[in-house]
């Protein structure tokens, strides 16, 4: 198990450097055109990153279904860009109003609200750009489904639509059906990207499995981190308050808990199965 665990944690390790030397390339590419306060915000929220899931899962697939790393890179990289810019999009005062990010002043507190935002934007921007240039040197139909795939799980049907949704709702007390749909859309559907879009860059047949396996990755991803935030202080999960979904739903009863843990094995085992 010890040994399992080891290899694993290289394997992740390896891809994560991967994915960081080609984003630092991709920004170096842009820093003599881009201003310098806007580049050194993109810079600051794209670095030091998270745990880069879901550009390591991306590259994972794509290599597990027979495709070549470099080229799903792009997409990887592009995928999270577009994490980052809704992350510093999400700090903002007029949205979850939160000053950390990672350990960190979240970007507008550092920059500004104004250069935040513009930061968020250059950051969805250089993504397709990153995927766009490579379609068009790469004519192969399966990169451009690639990119289609991560451009609609990230919009107004995805995880903008998400986080829409759960502003419509702020104040009201949602049903559970409208709490999944919120799950599905702001977190999930970067999952489904990530696992479908890794699919596509390996010209697999299994874009459909793979995107029903990311639908239920993102909600157990989504369950688990609600449960660390209702349990967990700001040290732990490094947030600056805790972002508890169903708490701010009003759904944040020990029985309704108890009742997502269970729901949250149950799915994890679903996934593990499916996977197989």
């Amino acid at each position: 198990m010890k040994n399992l665990e080891a290899n694993f944690q290289n394997e992740l390790n390896k891809k994560i450097e991967i994915i960081d030397n080609e984003l630092i390339n991709y920004l170096q590419l842009i820093k003599a055109d881009c201003p310098p306060k806007l580049h050194k915000a993109m810079e600051y929220s794209l670095f030091p990153g998270g745990k880069r899931l879901r550009p390591v899962i991306l590259l994972a697939t794509c290599e597990a279904l027979g495709g070549r790393i470099e080229d799903a890179l792009p997409f990887a990289c592009a995928l999270e860009m577009i994490h980052t810019y809704s992350l510093i999009h999400d700090d903002l005062p007029a949205m979850d109003d939160d000053d950390e990010r990672r350990g960190k002043p979240s970007n507008h507190k550092v920059f500004g609200e104004a250069t935040a935002i513009l930061a968020g934007d250059a950051l969805l921007n250089l993504a397709y750009e990153t995927m766009s240039t490579f379609c068009a040197s790469n004519t192969y139909p399966h990169f451009l489904k690639a990119m289609c795939i991560i451009a609609a799980n990230s919009g107004f049907s995805g995880m903008v639509g998400g986080q829409a949704l759960e502003f419509s709702l702020e104040g009201e007390r949602a049903t559970e059906a409208q709490i999944f749909e919120i799950y599905k859309n702001k977190t999930a559907k970067l999952f489904m990207a990530a696992f479908a879009a890794g699919a596509a860059c390996a010209d697999s047949p299994l874009v459909g499995e793979l995107e029903q396996i990311g639908h239920d990755f993102g909600i157990v991803f989504q369950i688990t981190d609600d449960i660390l935030d209702n349990d967990s202080n700001m040290e732990i999960i490094g947030k600056e308050k805790a972002q508890l979904l169903v708490a701010k739903l009003a759904k944040s009863t020990l029985n309704s808990l108890e009742k997502y843990s269970k729901f949250l094995h149950k799915l994890t085992y679903a996934v593990i199965e499916r996977s197989e």
